[in-house]
């Protein structure tokens, strides 16, 4: 028998298992919304207005709740017309403009020696404090500008908008209900970003070192079916001692909100979940020939 052929034999099951593709492996998980946030209010007044309803979608910045704010706009309305208000400033230029004529006749008569040097004195002091009632206007209206945007501001908080594209999932006041600030209140909404989701997956510890940050994977999710690409963004770094497993969460694209959240799934980590390679298979040595 040739003693070459079982080194051939040995070469070409190695190719084989080289060139077979990996057995793939799936694990369950769980998708989730990527954030879920209680809408509050963070002053306390009567609801005037809820827009939503449970179930609606929401686009980032809309309007949500507003609250009574027939004082606050009114302040924002006195506070502006302060703000654009013209009439010490015009009147402190016109005096400015007659003080500094002033002071430049005074001048000029004294170097004639038609006036004492006492007279031009007061026509200058007179000119510096038109100077300064020109300037106390400009800061007055400097200062309304400012309490003008505090209005504004105090008004816009009794506006509640969504923080991100998503949908409601559950309304628990109605106008005409108080609104209370803090945490330990009663929120008046509560809305879910399903775009992106959540991927859960727990992974067992061999798998530990083999699933990156940014590596692709498939996720199937039970009830809706189909295969969606979702790429890995968080690999735990502590590991569960007890149950020899660790948690992977996955980023799940879903612009359209066809994928609901909180079903079940599975996740296909494709080539790095596969089987590993075989083990003590090695290619022959060539045999040299003298």
């Amino acid at each position: 028998m040739n003693s070459a052929y079982p080194g051939r034999i040995l070469a070409l099951i190695s190719l084989l298992a080289a060139a077979a593709p990996a057995q793939a492996r799936s694990f369950e998980c769980l998708t989730e919304p990527n954030q879920v946030v209680e809408i509050r209010s963070p002053v306390e007044g009567v609801i005037e207005k809820v827009h939503v309803q449970r179930g609606d979608s929401l686009r980032r910045g809309q309007v949500l709740v507003e609250l009574e704010s027939d004082v606050e706009r009114s302040a924002a309305n006195a506070a502006k017309f302060r703000a654009e208000m013209l009439g010490r400033i015009e009147s402190a230029k016109n005096r400015l403009a007659y003080a500094q004529g002033k002071s430049q006749r005074a001048q000029k008569l004294q170097s004639d020696n038609f006036i004492s040097a006492q007279a031009t004195e007061e026509a200058d002091t007179e000119r510096r404090l038109a100077e300064s009632e020109l300037k106390d206007a400009m800061e007055s209206r400097d200062l309304a500008h400012l309490e003008y945007r505090r209005a504004l501001e105090q008004l816009r908080l009794r506006q509640l908008a969504s923080p991100f594209a998503g949908v409601v999932t559950e309304r628990l006041l109605n106008p005409g209900d108080l609104a209370e600030s803090g945490s330990g209140r009663k929120p008046i909404l509560k809305v879910a970003q399903i775009d992106p989701l959540r991927v859960e997956v727990v992974l067992p510890l061999e798998m530990y070192g083999k699933i990156r940050t940014g590596a692709s994977a498939i996720v199937m999710p039970d009830s809706v079916g189909g295969r969606h690409s979702a790429r890995v963004i968080v690999v735990d770094r502590v590991l569960d001692a007890a149950s020899g497993t660790f948690g992977v969460r996955l980023e799940l694209r879903n612009p359209q909100g066809n994928i609901p959240a909180g079903v079940r799934c599975q996740v296909d980590f494709g080539d790095a979940a596969g089987s590993p390679k075989p083990v003590g298979v090695t290619k022959p040595m060539p045999s040299v020939t003298k």
